[in-house]
């Protein structure tokens, strides 16, 4: 029988690493800024895409699960909204954080994220489309006529084209904030995120 000890699934300093990059994206979820109709921009996926390309596809995840649970704590949409911007982030996080792992180039970072941008903005039509929409229209008792006249968009007059014209290209924007931002701090703050800053 070993007597070797099992070696943990993350150590303490990977651990310590997940605790502060999700508290640091839980402060920026607060932060929010209005682009387009009901749509606001925030930056609370920079620290998770920071730590799934440091640590890994997991460790991302884990933050972004912590994030949306803090998120519960001050949810205004009785934890829907935070269940959307999980599933979006993970749409961005898992194919940005899988292609950079095979091989870790600044190439493949960039492959990575743009791929992501892709998947959450193909995502983010589908979480709009069955997951928001219907809550916001059971929520607030308003069809579909009031919500798209509430986005108070010119030439947006029917569901298909709120999602298309403005669901969609918001998230593209999105993901293209994060990766650009993402992409420039990640080489400067790695010592940090890898644990190696002295």
């Amino acid at each position: 029988m070993s007597n070797t000890a099992k070696k943990p699934l993350l150590s303490a300093g990977t651990m310590t690493r997940i605790a502060i990059l999700a508290a640091a994206a839980s402060i920026l979820f607060l932060l929010e800024i209005p682009i387009v109709a009901f749509y606001k921009l925030d930056l609370s996926n920079i620290p998770v895409l920071l730590g799934a390309f440091s640590m890994g596809t997991v460790p991302g995840l884990i933050i972004l699960g912590l994030k949306s649970a803090i998120g519960l704590l001050h949810s205004s949409s009785a934890g829907v909204g935070e269940l959307a911007d999980f599933i979006m982030g993970a749409a961005l996080l898992i194919p940005a954080s899988m292609i950079y792992h095979r091989s870790k180039t600044r190439k493949n970072a960039l492959a990575g994220m743009i791929a992501g941008t892709i998947c959450t903005a193909i995502v983010g039509v589908l979480v709009n489309k069955f997951i928001m929409l219907p809550f916001y229209m059971g929520a607030f008792h308003m069809d579909m006529d009031k919500i798209v006249a509430f986005a108070n968009v010119a030439g947006v007059d029917t569901e298909w084209k709120l999602l298309l014209m403005i669901t969609g290209p918001f998230n593209l924007l999105k993901g293209a904030v994060l990766s650009v931002v993402t992409f420039l701090i990640y080489k400067p703050l790695s010592p940090i995120l890898h644990g190696k800053a002295r």
